[in-house]
C-alpha cells in the first residue's frame, strides 16, 4: 500500500553535492517520494504578481515549428533505443554517476535515505555499471560485498576515473567508517576501513586524485596522500576546510568547543601549504570562511561591541585587507553570488525582510566594490536568481524587485557594468501591452514549483541559452511558463515550446532534447531539435509510459545519447526503476565539415559594422560555430575556436571608483561628499591610502589606448600613526637652548614630558573617538549566506573542485549563524 501511495504521489528530482557550473555535473540523484506539502516547508517570498486568474493560463501566443518523424527516422531511433528495467529493485533513491571523461561508464546506485528504511522494507542497496553510455547495465553489487551505501553522500567521483563509495554503517560498535575506492571507473573496488567516521563527503584535490581530505564526526581533519589507503590526522576541533590554489589547504578550528565556536566567533583560521607538516595562523576570532576563484575570505568580530567585518586575500592568506563597501546597517547581510580570479559579485541586503538589496562588483583585489544593480531579488530560500550565462563571456542574468512590487528580469553583457531588460521574443505578439519584455524564471520560481528547471547554457554551445519565461510587464505566476531560446547569448529570444519542460544540450549545442513536465501524468515522448529550437520533432521512446524522474546525459554536452529516467508500478504494486537511453548518433550520421560552420561576431548589435560593434570588456571575439540549417554532428573532438582582437578604451570600459558615483545628467564620475580619501584602516602596521581620479577599469577588461582618466590611480603606503611633514630646518630649534643651569633644564624637561603625555593621551583619545564614529557609520555587518557559484539545480551535481574558474569553483559551504531567517 505504501508503494502505491508513492507512485500516486508523484516524483521529484533531488540535487545532492557541491557547487558548480550549470550542466557540468557528474552526479544526478532521482528519488521517489510522497508530495507532502506539510513537511520541510521553508519560508519564501510571497508571490508578487497576483493580478492573474486563479487558474494559470498561457501568455501571448507564438508559433513553434513541428515536423513529424519520417517512418525511416522512426525505425532508426527504435533500433537505437534501449530500455532497462531494474527488476526487483526497491530502492527509493537512484544515484547516477558518470565516471571519467568520454569513457561511457555510468554507475547507478539504488539505495535508501537511511539504513533503518532497509530493515523496515526488507530492501538492499544495489550497484549497477554501464560501459556503453547507459544502453545496458550489469549488477555489480558483489564487488562491494552487497554493502549498504549512504544516500546522503555515498558516491563521490574525482579526477580521472576515481570513485569513492561510503558505506552506511552505524557509529556505535564500529571504530570507523568503511569506504570502497576504485581507480578504474568501477571495474574493481578496494575495501578500506577508516580510523574515523565521516561527517561529510570526502573531498578530492582538484588536480591530484590521490590527495584526499576528510572531516570526522568528532572534528578531526584527516589527510590521505595515497587515495585513501592510509590516513593521518592533521588537526583536532576543525569546523570546516577548503582547498586553495596548489596544495594550500585552509581550515577553521576551535580551541574549546567546536559546536558553539562559530556562534561566538571563536574560530581560528589556519593554512598548511605542505600537506599538514607545518601550519600558519591567518586570523583569530573568525565566524566563517570560504575560497572562491583566487580569493580567500573570512568574517571577523574584531571587538565584542563591533559588528562583523569581512576580509579578503588574493595571495593565499599571506596578506589580507578589509572589504570596503558603502555604509550598511547591522540588519543587512552580504552574500557572494559569483567570482573568479578577476572579480567578485556580492549582494548586500536591504534592512528588514525586504528580500531585495544591492549588487556590487569588486576590483581585482576583492576589496573595493562598486554598485552594479539596485533592488536585486534575494528570496527567503537563501538563493537568488543570479545566473552566469556560460555560453558567452561577460553575460549575467538575474531578477530585480521593482518599486511597484513586480519582479522583472534584467541582463548584463559586461559583467555587471550595466543592466537592461530582456528584449521581447521575435515571434511573440504582445498586442496592446505597453511594457512587453521577456522575464526569466529563476530560483524564486523553481522554489515555488512554477518551473522544473533553471536557465541552461554551456561553454561548448556558444551563444545558446535555454530558459523558462513569461512575456509581458513582469514575471508572472498567473501564466504557464514557456520555453524560450537565445542563440546570441541573450540579446534576442524566440519562443520555442509551450509549457514547462525538462531540457538538455547535446553535441555541443548541435542537438537539444526536451521532455514535457507532467505534474500528474506519465511520459513517453521526447522532443528534439537540430536548429537551436526553431523546429522540433517528437519521438515516442516507450510503449509503456512511466512517471518521469529526470533527464541524464554525459557532462560536457559532447555526447549524443540521453537517458530518460523514471519508474512505473508493477502488478504487485512495487514500483520498478526504468532507464530509456536514446542514441541520436544513429539518426544524425554525417560529420560536420567546414561548410557547416560560420564566423560569428559575439555581442554584435550593429548591422552597419561600426568600429565598436562587438566590443565587450575591451575585446572583440569572433567564433566559429555551427550554422542552424546544418544537420550534422560536431562530435567528441569538437573544440570551441575563436579569434580575439583588442578594442580602443571608452568610458564604458570604466566604472566609478569607491567614493564616486555617476552624475545624473552625464557619465562623469562625481565624488561623494562624505567619501573619505583614506579608504583602508591600519592593517599590519601600515595604512593604505588610495588616490584616484574616480574611475577604475572593469575587471577582466582588456581594452587598449583610447579613453583614460586624467590622473593615474596610485597607492601610497606609509606606517600607521606617522604623518608626513616637511624636513626640519638645519637651524637648531631646541627649546633648551636658552636655559643654562642644570636645575632649569631639569624643570623644563619634566614640564615638557608632562605636557607631552597629556597631549599624547588627548590625541589618542580623539583618534579612538573619531574611528569609533567612522566605523559606526561605514562598517557593515558581514552576515553572508552559503557562498556559492550558481548551482545547477537541473538535476546534475558536479564533483567538488577548488581554485578554478567562476563556473567551476567550489567553495566550502560555511556561513555565519545569523543567516536570512
Amino acid at each position: 500500500m505504501f508503494w502505491r501511495l508513492v507512485v500516486l504521489g508523484g516524483v521529484c528530482v533531488l540535487l545532492l553535492g557541491a557547487e558548480g557550473r550549470s550542466g557540468g555535473g557528474r552526479t544526478v540523484t532521482f528519488h521517489r517520494t510522497q508530495q507532502d506539502g506539510s513537511q520541510g516547508q521553508v519560508r519564501t517570498r510571497p508571490r508578487r504578481d497576483t493580478s492573474g486568474a486563479s487558474r494559470p493560463s498561457h501568455g501571448p501566443p507564438f508559433t513553434s515549428c513541428k515536423t513529424p518523424l519520417t517512418p525511416a527516422e522512426h525505425e532508426v531511433l527504435d533500433d537505437n533505443t534501449r530500455e532497462t528495467g531494474f527488476n526487483g529493485d526497491d530502492g527509493s533513491y537512484v544515484i547516477l554517476t558518470w565516471v571519467g571523461d568520454g569513457t561511457g561508464v555510468i554507475l547507478v546506485l539504488s539505495t535508501f535515505s537511511a539504513l533503518i528504511d532497509t530493515f523496515l522494507e526488507g530492501g538492499s542497496s544495489r550497484l549497477y555499471r554501464s560501459t556503453d553510455y547507459g544502453k545496458s547495465f550489469h549488477d555489480i553489487s558483489q564487488r562491494i560485498n552487497n554493502t549498504f551505501i549512504k544516500e546522503e553522500f555515498g558516491v563521490s567521483v574525482g579526477p580521472g576515473s576515481s570513485v569513492i563509495l561510503t558505506a552506511d554503517v552505524p557509529v556505535v560498535d564500529n571504530p570507523g567508517g568503511i569506504i570502497f575506492t576504485s581507480t578504474d571507473a568501477g571495474a574493481t573496488f578496494r575495501f578500506i576501513q577508516l580510523p574515523f567516521h565521516l561527517a561529510q563527503p570526502i573531498t578530492y584535490h582538484f588536480l591530484n586524485p590521490d590527495y584526499l581530505v576528510a572531516l570526522s564526526i568528532d572534528g578531526g581533519l584527516w589527510l590521505s596522500l595515497d587515495f585513501g589507503a592510509k590516513w593521518t590526522k592533521v588537526h583536532d576541533g576543525v569546523h570546516s576546510f577548503s582547498w586553495g590554489a596548489g596544495i594550500n589547504l585552509f581550515f577553521s578550528y576551535s580551541r574549546v568547543d567546536t559546536v558553539d565556536a562559530e556562534e561566538r566567533g571563536d574560530l581560528v583560521l589556519k593554512r598548511t601549504k605542505d600537506l599538514g607538516k607545518t601550519f600558519t595562523t591567518i586570523h583569530e576570532d573568525i565566524f566563517s570562511f570560504g575560497y572562491i576563484g583566487a580569493f580567500l575570505f573570512f568574517s571577523v568580530m574584531e571587538d565584542p561591541r563591533s559588528p562583523r567585518v569581512m576580509y579578503f586575500s588574493s595571495d593565499q592568506g599571506d596578506t589580507f585587507s578589509q572589504a570596503l563597501l558603502p555604509s550598511a546597517s547591522t540588519e543587512q547581510f552580504y552574500s557572494i553570488l559569483d567570482g573568479d580570479e578577476d572579480m567578485l559579485f556580492m549582494h548586500v541586503d536591504n534592512p528588514g525582510d525586504t528580500f531585495f538589496g544591492t549588487m556590487y562588483t569588486s576590483d581585482d583585489r576583492g576589496i573595493l566594490f562598486s554598485k552594479s544593480l539596485e533592488r536585486h531579488l534575494f528570496d527567503g530560500q537563501r538563493k537568488s536568481d543570479f545566473t552566469n550565462i556560460t555560453s558567452l563571456r561577460g553575460v549575467y542574468l538575474t531578477n530585480k524587485l521593482d518599486d511597484d512590487g513586480r519582479i522583472r528580469s534584467v541582463i548584463s553583457f559586461n559583467r555587471g557594468g550595466t543592466w537592461r531588460q530582456l528584449s521581447k521574443p521575435e515571434n511573440v505578439d504582445c498586442g496592446q501591452v505597453q511594457r512587453c519584455n521577456l522575464h526569466i524564471h529563476g530560483e524564486h520560481s523553481r522554489n515555488n514549483r512554477i518551473v522544473p528547471m533553471l536557465a541552461l547554457s554551456e561553454p561548448t554551445a556558444v551563444g545558446l541559452v535555454i530558459a523558462h519565461g513569461t512575456v509581458g510587464d513582469s514575471l508572472s505566476s498567473s501564466q504557464h511558463p514557456d520555453v524560450f531560446v537565445s542563440s546570441d547569448g541573450g540579446y534576442n529570444w524566440r519562443g520555442t515550446l509551450r509549457g514547462p519542460h525538462h531540457y538538455s544540450i547535446l553535441d555541443s549545442g548541435g542537438l537539444i532534447v526536451a521532455v514535457e513536465a507532467q505534474r500528474e501524468g506519465q511520459v513517453k515522448t521526447i522532443k528534439f531539435s537540430t536548429d537551436e529550437g526553431r523546429c522540433w520533432k517528437s519521438y515516442n521512446f516507450t510503449e509503456q509510459p512511466f512517471f518521469f524522474a529526470g533527464l541524464a546525459s554525459e557532462p560536457g554536452t559532447k555526447a549524443m545519447n540521453v537517458s530518460v529516467w523514471g519508474f512505473r508500478p508493477e502488478e504487485d504494486g512495487q514500483p520498478m526503476w526504468v532507464a530509456v537511453t536514446i542514441d541520436f548518433q544513429s539518426l544524425i550520421t554525417r560529420e560536420c565539415n567546414e561548410q557547416d560552420y560560420e564566423q560569428w561576431l559575439a555581442h554584435s548589435t550593429d548591422e552597419g559594422g561600426s568600429e565598436r560593434n562587438g566590443c565587450v570588456l575591451g575585446v572583440k571575439e569572433t567564433y566559429r560555430r555551427l550554422k542552424k540549417q546544418s544537420v550534422c554532428r560536431n562530435g567528441k573532438s569538437f573544440v570551441v575556436s575563436k579569434k580575439q582582437s583588442p578594442c580602443l578604451c571608452t568610458r564604458d570600459d570604466y566604472l566609478c571608483d569607491y567614493g564616486y558615483y555617476p552624475h545624473v545628467n552625464s557619465s562623469e564620475c562625481v565624488r561623494e561628499p562624505s567619501a573619505n580619501k583614506t579608504l583602508e584602516p591600519c592593517l599590519e602596521g601600515e595604512e593604505d591610502e588610495l588616490l584616484t581620479a574616480g574611475y577604475r577599469k572593469v575587471a577582466s577588461d582588456r581594452c587598449e589606448g583610447g579613453f583614460s582618466p586624467q590622473l593615474a590611480v596610485q597607492t601610497v603606503i606609509r606606517p600607521c600613526g606617522v604623518n608626513t611633514s616637511p624636513a626640519p630646518s638645519t637651524r637648531s630649534l631646541s627649546p633648551v637652548a636658552d636655559f643654562d643651569t642644570p636645575r632649569e633644564r631639569l624643570v623644563l624637561i619634566l614640564v615638557c614630558a608632562g605636557a607631552g603625555v597629556v597631549v599624547l593621551i588627548a590625541v589618542i583619545s580623539a583618534i579612538f573617538a573619531v574611528r569609533r564614529v567612522v566605523y559606526r557609520n561605514r562598517t557593515p555587518v558581514y552576515r553572508f549566506s552559503n557562498l556559492r557559484i550558481q548551482d545547477d539545480e537541473n538535476g546534475v551535481t558536479p564533483e567538488l573542485e577548488s581554485a578554478t574558474s567562476s563556473n567551476g569553483t567550489a567553495c566550502q559551504q560555511d556561513s555565519d549563524d545569523d543567516l536570512i531567517e
